[in-house]
């Protein structure tokens, strides 16, 4: 029964990654038929992002009202009624109005899941959970290529609203496996009190401080390469929108592979040694992307999602080590909406350097993101290896 259980959140984890790198692989048609700038894009994902940290900052409220499985299937149904929206969608503002129904769906799926999988299931399953993420968004660019081959992104974006409503239904169907697992746990032993932190004394810890700058970098780095490598690929190295749309599938293969062997490896290897060897990883990725050649290019994209991919989920299952289990609870949702910032953030302002000066900037902004993760991650392990947080 829990592994049962498992499966559907791991496919359900696989639904919270379709909708986020969609839209990446689709900009570089949308923009022209829309009659707006490049740097347009950055309007839906500034607002799909700043409604998932809002929604994620009050999940813990949201999820001491509800049971995780109905949020998770409400905001299931959700997003996939965004996907539609975004078929249907007359112009930027109607995407805009969509990206808040798409953002508070996604930060409620990610921050139940995450919660519910650290208390019932080992920590290699949180390194997997991330990694069926990466698979729903390496489907999401398969599925956008094949329709702007064909077809037009809106059929594209019709296609994986039927796979998330399919998703959202078997999530639906799946509410009484839930209410069973609930009765099974009662067997458990209960768990060590846990303590609530406001959010002025979390930034009052120089760790927390450096744990927040580290996950906004490092996805900073993701969403950038996943938003803009499609168009980086069309303006900088002349490739089409559907064959860019379909190179980018290598950036989220790297993802997902990238967090499949954490997982693996994370028996025998410590999550700051992973974290480390990822750093390196992804370092020789940006490298790759200052080479004007496609294909090279397109390495570069997959060694950044095979590199970069993994330092996220492991800063999260550090957490209750530096910190403590029983606070680990409040600086997890922080952490969450931090990295959510890093989303929010960087993606618009890279748009605008494109736009005004030029998309081959691509690979020194990335740089810069990986530099600042570097440093502020070099920083955090200093702390902690040094001083009980």
């Amino acid at each position: 029964m829990a592994t049962l259980l498992l499966i559907i959140i791991y496919i359900a984890f696989i639904g919270l990654g379709l909708p986020d790198s969609l839209f990446g692989a689709a900009w570089s048609a949308i923009w022209p038929e829309f009659g707006v700038g490049l740097s347009a894009g950055g309007y839906v994902t500034v607002l799909v992002s700043g409604c998932t940290v809002i929604s994620s900052l009050l999940s813990s409220r949201i999820l001491a009202r509800f049971s995780t499985a109905a949020v998770t299937a409400v905001s299931t149904a959700m997003t996939a009624a965004a996907l539609l929206g975004y078929s249907f969608a007359p112009g930027l503002w109607c995407m805009c109005l969509f990206a808040v129904v798409l953002g508070f769906g996604a930060g409620a799926i990610d921050a139940a899941l995450n919660d519910y999988i650290s208390l019932h299931y080992s920590a290699m399953h949180m390194n997997f959970l991330h990694c069926f993420y990466g698979v729903g968004v390496v489907v999401s660019p398969y599925v956008m290529s094949a329709m702007l081959r064909t077809a037009t992104w809106r059929e594209g974006y019709r296609t994986v609203f039927f796979i998330q409503s399919g998703i959202a239904l078997l999530l639906v169907l799946s509410l009484p496996l839930w209410k069973k697992m609930r009765h099974a746990d009662a067997t458990i032993a209960e768990e060590a009190p846990r303590r609530v932190l406001r959010f002025g004394e979390m930034a009052k810890t120089p760790a927390i401080r450096l744990v927040w700058a580290v996950c906004v970098a490092t996805n900073a780095v993701e969403a950038v390469c996943g938003i803009w490598g499609s168009s980086f690929l069309v303006l900088v190295h002349g490739l089409d929108a559907a064959a860019a749309a379909g190179a980018i599938l290598f950036y989220y293969l790297g993802l997902a592979l990238g967090r499949f062997l954490s997982g693996l490896v994370s028996i025998r290897i410590k999550p700051w040694s992973i974290i480390g060897i990822c750093t390196g990883i992804t370092l020789a990725a940006v490298a790759l992307l200052f080479i004007p050649v496609p294909g090279i290019a397109i390495a570069g994209l997959f060694l950044a999602g095979l590199g970069n991919g993994p330092i996220y989920p492991n800063i999260m299952y550090l957490t209750p080590q530096h910190f403590g289990a029983d606070v680990s609870a409040s600086i997890m949702g922080t952490q969450m909406a931090f990295a959510y910032g890093g989303f929010m953030a960087a993606p618009p302002l890279f748009g605008v350097l494109a736009e005004h000066i030029s998309a081959g900037l691509f690979a020194p902004f990335v740089l810069c993101c990986w530099l600042l993760m570097a440093v502020f991650a070099g920083l955090l392990y200093k702390k902690v290896s040094h001083q009980t947080c």
